[in-house]
């Protein structure tokens, strides 16, 4: 299937996930977990209660330095339509057993909303992050993002669009470097202007019908000098647009002097590049460890 996705087989992945929450009570998790916590006021008029949290994982042992570990805001895919940060708690606890605090987040889905509110909650989710994470042993100015399938194209977002996190209380960017698992929607401009896949209109609930929209929520037009590190993990036998756009995304950093680390991972399909985050030594971990620090 040549198809562009996003956890279109969303029962494949629920069913691997089950087998994987199964027998996650059963491994050693050398972690604390804050579950729920609200990013957003609950007075503000848009809050949504399910939507707008977050869970925090922070390793039990102390920071080996005072100003706290390195911090990963992590964002789900799931085709801007589906998916909860309660379905990847292996990663919040991998990366906690690693010396990293873990932000595992939700945002609004579509519909009602479309892209740029869900952006915006992951902006909010940010500046929560920056100025909340040091209670929870995180350090405020080791903050990274990462993301699989459309929460890559969010945290691609989040790492340098610095009007969008400036609407949202961050006047300055705080993200020191994104992590890309299987990315999607760096470019979706292109994607939906072309549609030359099988129920490509699908994408038109989250991303609406303006091209100007499409174009203000694809990474790929905002790459510039500056921007922080990006560091891709592609699955070889992942979608065609995924791989795609992911490595004409590698070519205008390279473009601009700032190389992408990008790694292709043989007989990988798009949702296994998310589950293999289940084990602690998994070679996306062994690269994040190295970017953040930890």
């Amino acid at each position: 299937m040549r198809r562009f996705i996003l956890l279109t087989p969303v029962a494949l992945l629920l069913a691997a996930i089950v087998v994987i929450l199964a027998t996650e009570y059963v491994v050693a998790r050398p972690s604390r977990r804050a579950k729920d916590v609200a990013y957003v006021p609950a007075s503000a008029p848009d809050f949504d209660r399910e939507r707008h949290i977050l869970d925090v994982y922070s390793p039990k042992k102390k920071a080996a330095t005072a100003a706290g570990c390195p911090v990963v805001l992590f964002i789900h895919g799931g085709s801007w339509t589906s998916g909860s940060k309660n379905i990847y708690t292996f990663i919040g606890r991998r990366l906690a057993k690693q010396g990293v605090v873990a932000v595992l987040i939700n945002y609004r889905l579509a519909p009602p909303v479309h892209v740029p509110e869900q952006a915006a909650d992951c902006a909010r989710a940010l500046a929560w992050t920056v100025q909340n994470i040091k209670q929870y042993g995180g350090d405020p100015a080791r903050v990274f993002v990462m993301g699989h399938s459309a929460g890559g194209g969010l945290a691609a977002l989040l790492a340098i669009d610095d009007a969008l996190l400036a609407a949202h209380g961050l006047p300055q960017n705080p993200v020191r470097g994104a992590i890309m698992d299987d990315p999607a929607g760096l470019d979706m401009y292109s994607y939906l202007k072309e549609m030359k896949y099988e129920g490509d209109q699908q994408y038109l609930v989250p991303f609406g019908n303006d091209p100007a929209v499409w174009k203000q929520q694809s990474p790929i037009y905002k790459i510039r000098p500056g921007i922080p590190p990006f560091l891709f993990y592609i699955g070889g036998e992942t979608y065609p647009s995924i791989s795609g756009s992911s490595g004409r995304f590698r070519d205008r950093l390279k473009a601009i002097g700032q190389p992408a680390p990008y790694t292709i991972i043989p007989g990988r399909h798009h949702i296994p590049m998310v589950l293999q985050l289940y084990w602690k030594d998994n070679i996306i971990y062994q690269g994040l460890l190295k970017m953040v620090g930890a």
